[in-house]
């Protein structure tokens, strides 16, 4: 019989990460224990110095997080995987892994408004430099931008809202060139959709709050090693680029991560210092939740899909309509890319503006009686939104524009109700508009 990691994607969403042995439980268990039991010193000593991945306390993991993880791993074509208590922790402790005070990193402009605000605000009052370039433009213009002290690269697959996909294959040349790992937040499209590290990612994130858990029940967040990156790189002056990496770590008696731990060096490494000092953990419930959710992730992703293309088609005909932005249309700017990378879909979530602009959309969003207004994307709800006002409101107007944020912009994620039902609810919601 084939290895887990050779079979169908679809078959990794059901059976990956938990196998229940004879007589234990079909699905996976919800262990609700912030401690665990040992019986001599010398036990609880290999765990303090990294010779044991056995859970202990569950700050640190446990055994229900411990499986998401591998299942997020398995998913995404990765070699270990983090859990976090959310999609922001999620990147905002696979920077802090590899940046201090005075390092930069590089950041595509289309991303959603909270990671703009996290890394322009927060990461600058921490003293790390984050610059932001529209990421269509050339290799050649991207790696102009390299500093001495750059220290990542970022982008997302599907830019939330923007719906701008991410040249991956360029990114993570550029990135090899530079020397420096890729992040990718694939949040909104998905392992079911695309799969960054298989086309060069060094590192990606989710906020699993979204498509993964899919039926909107679960904060959480999850980062995962390529194992593709190699951390004794060195910078122009022969100094380790990554020493927190590649150099002895003296709160681990001089343990070297890359060293010991190789292709899990990445994650071993937010679980041992980042969530063990930031203490931004997920619950054994929303681990179990969010699993839950992954082994109906390809249907899910498949019905999404069909009905975000049949929605899309719709409202690019309504005479209500001044635009639509779908990377799934014909004739999309980004179509070729979704096409590219996301060959089964371009997800569910779209942009459209409402003829009258921002006064006609929010009396649109008043009409609406099945699709719902809420601040959030990616589960089983057709769910619309006002960006502009809400989701990157701490933006200026400029910024806003520079991410694709237009003032009357609708954000539509396509749920998986009847499509006729859908368009319906949205029909009557734009002629009441006129």
């Amino acid at each position: 019989m084939k290895e887990m990691k050779d079979m169908g994607f679809e078959t990794k969403c059901v059976h990956g990460a938990y196998k229940a042995e004879s007589g234990e439980p079909q699905n996976l268990p919800i262990v609700q224990s912030t401690t665990y039991r040992y019986y001599n010193a010398p036990d609880v000593a290999a765990l303090f110095d990294l010779d044991s991945a056995t859970p202990f306390y569950a700050r640190l993991g446990s055994p229900t997080v411990d499986a998401f993880e591998q299942k997020m791993a398995l998913l995404e074509s990765g070699t270990a995987g983090m859990a976090a208590s959310s999609g922001q922790a999620a990147n905002m402790i696979a920077l802090l892994n590899i940046c201090e005070a005075g390092d930069h990193v590089l950041s595509g402009t289309n991303i959603y408004g909270g990671t703009y605000n996290l890394f322009n605000v927060t990461l600058r009052r921490l003293g790390i430099d984050v610059e932001f370039f529209d990421q269509d433009m050339s290799l050649e213009e991207i790696l102009k931008l390299k500093k001495p002290n750059t220290k990542a690269l970022f982008g997302e697959t599907l830019g939330n809202p923007a719906l701008s996909i991410l040249d991956i294959e360029k990114f993570a040349k550029a990135a090899n060139e530079m020397g420096v790992p890729l992040i990718v937040d694939n949040t909104l499209a998905t392992p079911a959709l695309c799969r960054p590290i298989e086309f060069g990612a060094h590192i990606v994130t989710h906020s699993t709050t979204k498509f993964a858990d899919g039926h909107g029940t679960s904060v959480g967040g999850c980062v995962i090693e390529g194992g593709n990156f190699d951390w004794n790189v060195k910078d122009e002056e022969g100094n380790l680029r990554y020493p927190g990496m590649a150099a002895p770590d003296e709160s681990y008696h001089g343990l070297n991560f890359y060293e010991k731990f190789g292709q899990a060096a990445f994650c071993t490494r937010l679980k041992t210092v980042m969530i063990r000092d930031l203490g931004c953990t997920m619950s054994p419930m929303n681990a179990y939740l969010t699993h839950q959710g992954l082994q109906t992730l390809d249907v899910r992703m498949e019905r999404h899909v069909k009905n975000a293309e049949a929605v899309a088609k719709f409202l690019k005909n309504h005479p209500m309509v001044d635009w639509i932005i779908y990377p799934g249309l014909e004739g999309d700017k980004y179509y070729d890319l979704a096409k590219k990378y996301m060959p089964k879909g371009a997800s569910a979530v779209m942009s459209f503006c409402v003829k009258g602009g921002r006064e006609a959309g929010e009396k649109f969003l008043e009409k609406l009686e099945l699709c719902s207004v809420v601040v959030h994307v990616g589960d089983i709800h057709t769910s619309v939104l006002h960006p502009a006002s809400t989701t990157h409101r701490q933006l200026s107007e400029e910024a806003q524009k520079a991410a694709g944020i237009d003032p009357g912009l609708i954000r539509l994620s396509v749920g998986l109700e009847n499509a006729e039902d859908i368009i319906a609810d949205l029909d009557q919601a734009l002629n009441k508009v006129k």
